[in-house]
């Protein structure tokens, strides 16, 4: 190859990469992930279908989601210390902070409601299979929907929380903000039209291993 083709295509390998930088995911603003090369996403394993408590969970086929929605390790540094749930529901991501500037991440979904409620709270509650009661904005919403299970709805495999919930508190006092699972794995890394913060149920159910009550959670 003369030099001047060389040159040409050394060009157009530089502007391929800046374009590259461009489209990136967006950084969390406290945050830094690795290239996604570097990343450490878990097996399809993980994913696989279970039983809990009784109650059946099914598989998420991992190949129709979007790799960057699967639980891994990714580099992140923070001020937050380890233990630290952060929220962000602008990219779609929680983050568990680990030591060594590392954290677990978790595609999520953002609802009406997880974009009502931004600062500092810890989690007040953990909950399996719990039992949901719609918010009075979703009833005043989406009445034909909602408003039959005003008086709650018991857990299960049909519940919107999913298999686990963690409850948000601020000063004492509940947030209405809920970490959940959901039964509708399609609609993670997706705005939706009601619920907070839901992840699919295998996630949910790793992070709630993962915190004890009381957990700092910081939403951005």
């Amino acid at each position: 190859m003369s030099f001047s083709l060389q040159s040409r295509a050394f060009s157009i390998l530089l502007i391929g990469l800046a374009a590259t930088g461009c489209t990136a995911t967006t950084t969390p603003p406290d945050g830094l992930t690795r290239p996604a090369a570097q990343q450490l996403p878990v097996s399809a394993a993980s994913y696989a279908a279970q039983t809990d408590s009784s109650f059946p969970i099914p598989a998420v086929d991992t190949a129709s989601v979007n790799p960057e929605n699967l639980r891994q390790q990714v580099n992140y540094r923070t001020p937050h210390p380890p233990g630290t749930i952060v929220v962000d529901t602008e990219n779609r991501f929680v983050y568990l902070v680990q030591e060594d500037e590392k954290a677990m991440r978790y595609g999520v979904g953002v609802g009406r409601e997880g974009l009502e409620f931004t600062g500092a709270a810890s989690v007040g509650l953990k909950r399996e299979w719990p039992h949901w009661t719609p918010t009075p904005n979703m009833i005043a919403r989406q009445p034909d929907r909602y408003a039959q299970w005003a008086g709650g709805m018991k857990g299960g495999p049909d519940n919107p929380l999913g298999a686990r919930a963690l409850y948000l508190y601020k000063d004492g006092r509940d947030t209405l903000f809920r970490i959940h699972g959901t039964n509708e794995p399609h609609t993670i890394g997706q705005a939706v039209s009601s619920g907070c913060i839901r992840m699919m149920n295998q996630d949910i159910i790793d992070l709630y291993r993962r915190v004890p009550a009381g957990s700092k959670v910081v939403v951005i």
